[in-house]
């Protein structure tokens, strides 16, 4: 049975829900009383009281007694504590304890017991908690009486909410630190920001985070069950995440009195609260949440008991007095606690076992065992500390200041994460517990001081730690000020930094604001609303230079849009024709109303200067299409018409083979009108020169892709000043030819630069001594940007087709020298009057430098069909076509033996040189067929002619058989007589030569 002591004074139980003012009654029943002590829960608790009641009774008049932290000055009259801290010794005329509930609790129990059997005022003592504990004291004390409060407001179950749509002022509860860190991570995401409440912060940090969530700079607060035990908040909801905590010994779901004791801190004062889940936690059972919202519960049968009375003999005494049974039906033994087992594992030691003899020596060691193990790291590294402390303290009496320092300057360090800062803090908390132990350290106030600075700047660090980890400033700071409707001070720095109270938002550009990209989540649009607001009278500012701003000021990028200052400002968009685009502002919600007009007529007029500037021929040649003048001279006949609007159609080029009827049927006059416009007739392409130039090929494509709804981004525009560029067939030619360049096999080649390589082919077939063809020079391919297999690609595109021709060295130069005497016939020929001494000098020196430059590369075309390695051949004469040789050749000709047949068909063969020719191919041959295969007995195996058009047998007129078909094929239309030659055509010089041949 309990000692008879403990019923002497009347004790009351004041038991209800949360949200009843049941602590709030105790301090005001504390405080008419000239002395009294109250226990709590929570370090943090305490701390909330202590300040409170100090507000009431003065600083000299209160202290504060918890594990890590004791203030209490000489004359203090009313001590706030925690429940192990409670300094029972003393006499006061009042005392409370809170939560009593806690007294069932496996973990902490048997302490609340022990207070709820001997903690006693000498007039008034109060038992706060559950009304669940009503059956259970009942029976332990049988004249005890009882108060039933009230819950001021309704507690309602909200059911499952998402994170994100959780409402403000509302606390989310996890029961592990990764757990809170990555809801209040997520939070920060999508909310702002949210503060953190743990039990294992220090209260400085625990305070400065509550600030943060009550002043309401964050709306949100993540939280482990500390917040369970009195913590008085302004929380409308409460969410709970998980359901399921680890209690020490094993993971378990919370029983519905332990979520009603968590879930009942929403609501304040008369303010209804609700609670319910959020993540990946279940919804909560019907009964349950029935048993929460009446606050019915199963009524507490047992509490936790530990004897407090031990016996200090020897190890075996001390042991059995621990391990007594419980002297109550209503008490049950308490599972072995940290400061037992730490006892077991230092009782093991042989070195400990030998230094604990006798009482005191039993009872200092029970009293180490007593340090709490904040670091939670192990419990073998705890009882290896609680080692070298009782060690030292009966070795020395205290513990060495040598060994101490160390230990606690090692700590004193900001560096580091989040879990560093609060791993350090729990570090120094054995340091903090250790210094307020009375005669274990000497000069103990002076290492309590540091112990606590140490702490303290840790705290702080870890505050700010956790406001820039989970809270964005920025955002909730600008969220209060738009929901307090006070107007925004902001502005634009040179830099174009956008700043907001203070606050880097984001950047504006000409008219675009850029939000920073940090600023994440719904608080988007709310920081964006707000950097608007603030930037009204600058984008007003802009708005009035914009409609006046100089040409220069605004430029025109590749996909349309046109920009001003750093920032797009409007987008060209497909118009009614290819050559009138609309314009399209793209700052309208940045721009006052009254100047939108005013900014559109003034871009309408700078694209209208552009337009005229680029494309001047080309609208020149369109309103020539499409509204002829009066004056008839002028005017473009039906014919000059159509080839104007194709070409206007066709973004100012055409292919020459489209409309080569229409080219034939136009006359001289109308040449000339169109040559006017600035349309040239190239051999291949009729284009206009002036569109060719980088910036108005730009311009062109721009609208091409405008006008055929293409995004220009799909394309690969050609870089400024490249003659030919890699052909991709998915691309359309259209694109090609707006862009000044034509399809030519494998490549797209600049259209002008195409028809200087038809000039130069042309010479070259004129100059050429071969009648298989001419060779293709290093200035053709220099025109066209590209060599080998590319460049043979762009000749064939041109109907010139390859032939390959194998000749002996001397008839090569028989042709040189044919065809230098043939050009010197025509220019005595065209030059009537006789040649003066010095210009027929001048004419054989060029024509030996023309010879020169063939032999050279005669003998580059042998070393390369023969290999790097073979010799050179000797040069070639150009009059005979003789190998001369050397003086070297000629002495070992005549010491060698006479050649054999096989040396004389290898020199033969070694005069062989091929040549890679170039004709052009027939332009309007058909294709062949193949006929099926004649029998035997056909005419063609008889030996029969075969039958020509008319079905006679003979050759077919103009057909070519046998050696003629060897011979180069004329290009160009054959012109009928009497027809008057066009001087444009590019086949006016060959049909010129023909004529004189």
């Amino acid at each position: 049975m309990a000692d008879a002591s403990l019923y002497l004074k009347p004790v009351t139980a004041v038991l209800g829900p949360t949200n009843t003012g049941k602590t709030h009654y105790a301090l005001e029943r504390m405080a008419a009383h000239e002395t009294g002590m109250i226990g709590l829960p929570l370090r943090l608790l305490a701390r909330e009281v202590f300040d409170k009641f100090v507000a009431v009774k003065g600083a000299r008049a209160v202290a504060l007694i918890t594990g890590e932290e004791k203030i209490i000055p000489p004359a203090a009259r009313y001590f706030i504590c925690t429940v192990e801290a409670m300094p029972l010794e003393r006499t006061v005329s009042f005392m409370a304890i809170d939560e009593v509930q806690l007294a069932a609790d496996p973990e902490r129990g048997r302490v609340f017991t022990e207070r709820l059997l001997h903690a006693r005022g000498t007039h008034e003592t109060l038992f706060l908690g559950a009304a669940t504990m009503a059956s259970v004291l009942k029976k332990l004390f049988p004249d005890i009486g009882f108060i039933g409060r009230e819950r001021f407001s309704a507690l309602t179950y909200a059911g499952p909410i998402k994170i994100s749509r959780l409402p403000r002022r509302t606390a989310i509860v996890a029961f592990s630190a990764e757990a809170v860190y990555e809801i209040a991570e997520h939070i920060r995401r999508q909310r702002g920001g949210a503060a953190i409440i743990m039990g294992g912060l220090s209260p400085r940090t625990r305070n400065a985070q509550a600030a943060l969530y009550q002043s309401g700079e964050v709306d949100y607060l993540v939280a482990t069950d500390a917040i369970g035990m009195g913590l008085n908040m302004d929380i409308n909801h409460i969410a709970f995440a998980a359901t399921r905590k680890y209690d020490g010994r094993r993971a378990r779901f919370l029983r519905a009195d332990e979520l009603a004791q968590i879930g009942g801190r929403a609501g304040r004062h008369i303010k209804d609260g609700s609670f319910g889940v959020t993540g990946a936690c279940q919804a909560l059972e019907e009964d349950i949440v029935e048993a929460i919202e009446n606050h019915q519960f199963d009524p507490v049968r047992a509490l936790q008991w530990r004897a407090a009375k031990l016996d200090f003999s020897n190890l075996s005494t001390l042991f059995l007095s621990l391990e007594k049974r419980a002297p109550l039906p209503a008490l049950v033994r308490a599972p072995l606690d940290e400061d037992e087992l730490a006892l077991r594992q230092l009782a093991k030691r042989a070195d400990i076992k030998q230094r604990a003899q006798g009482k005191a020596g039993l009872k200092l060691l029970w009293d180490v065992c007593q340090i709490p193990d904040f670091r939670k790291i192990s419990l073998e590294q705890h009882v290896e500390l609680l080692g070298d402390i009782f060690t030292q303290l009966i070795d020395r009496g205290r513990v060495s200041q040598s060994w101490l320092t160390p230990q606690i300057e090692r700590l004193d360090r900001l560096d580091g994460d989040v879990d560093m800062i609060s791993q350090r803090i729990a570090h120094i908390r054995t340091w903090t517990y250790l210094s307020h132990r009375r005669g274990w350290i000497d000069n103990a106030p002076t290492w309590q001081e540091r112990a606590r600075a140490i702490e303290d700047r840790l705290s702080d660090r870890l505050h700010t730690l956790l406001m820039q980890r989970f809270i964005d400033r920025r955002s909730s700071f600008l969220i209060k000020r738009l929901k307090d409707d006070a107007p925004l001070l902001g502005g634009v720095t040179p830099d174009g930094e956008v700043i907001v109270e203070g606050e880097f938002v984001g950047r504006l550009q000409g008219f675009q604001f850029i939000l920073d990209p940090t600023v994440q989540g719904p608080h988007q649009k709310t920081v964006r609303y707000a950097a608007m607001q603030a930037l009204k009278p600058e984008l007003a500012n802009r708005a009035a230079r914009l409609a006046h701003c100089d040409e220069q000021d605004l430029r025109l990028e590749d996909d349309g849009s046109i920009w001003w200052q750093q920032g797009e400002i409007a987008r060209l968009v497909k118009g009614a024709t290819p050559f009138t685009p609309l314009l399209r502002l793209t700052i309208t919600d940045s721009l006052p109303t009254h100047a939108i007009a005013k900014v559109e007529n003034h871009l309408h007029q700078w694209l209208k200067n552009k337009m005229v500037l680029w494309l001047a021929p080309l609208l020149a040649l369109n309103e020539a299409v499409n509204q002829p003048s009066d004056d008839k001279a002028n005017t473009l006949s039906p014919q000059g018409r159509a080839i104007g609007f194709r070409l206007v159609e066709n973004f100012g080029a055409c292919s020459r083979g489209l409309i080569s009827e229409e080219v034939k049927a136009l006359d001289q006059t109308e040449r000339g009108k169109l040559r006017k416009l600035g349309v040239r007739f190239g051999e291949y392409t009729i284009h206009i020169p002036a569109l060719l130039k980088p910036a108005n090929a730009k311009m062109l494509t721009l609208l091409w892709a405008l006008w055929h709804a293409k995004p220009l981004s799909d394309f690969e525009q050609p870089k400024p000043g490249l003659t030919s560029f890699p052909l991709k067939d998915e691309y359309p030619h259209a694109f090609y030819y707006a862009s000044g360049y034509r399809p030519s096999g494998t490549r797209a080649v600049r259209i002008d630069m195409l028809e200087r390589l038809a000039e130069l082919i042309r010479k070259a077939r004129q100059d050429s001594p071969h009648r298989e063809g001419f060779e293709a020079d290093a200035r053709m391919m220099s025109l066209v940007g590209c060599s080998g297999e590319e460049f043979e690609s762009i000749l064939k595109s041109l109907n010139l087709r390859k032939n390959m021709v194998t000749l002996d060295a001397a008839e090569i130069a028989k042709r040189l020298s044919r065809k230098a005497q043939e050009q010197a016939d025509k220019q005595a020929q065209t030059k009537p009057e006789p040649l003066t001494k010095k210009a027929a000098e001048n004419i054989a020196a060029d024509m030996a430098k023309d010879n020169a430059a063939t032999e050279k590369a005669l003998q580059a075309n042998v070393k390369e069909q023969a290999g790097d390695e073979a010799p050179s051949p000797a040069p070639i004469d150009a009059t005979n076509g003789r190998k001369e040789k050397t003086e070297a050749e000629t002495e070992s000709t005549t010491e060698a033996a006479p050649k054999t047949a096989s040396e004389q068909a290898e020199k033969q063969q070694e005069e062989k040189i091929e040549l890679t020719l170039w004709r052009m191919a027939p332009r309007f041959a058909k294709p062949r067929h193949k006929s099926p295969r004649k029998p035997a007995d056909s005419q063609h195996a008889k030996g029969k002619k075969p039958f020509n058009k008319k079905g006679k047998p003979g050759q077919r007129k103009g057909a070519p058989h046998g050696k003629q078909a060897m011979r180069t094929y004329t290009a160009g239309p054959t012109h009928k007589k009497g027809k008057q030659i066009d001087p444009d055509s590019p086949f006016a010089v060959l049909a010129g030569l023909k004529e004189k041949d």
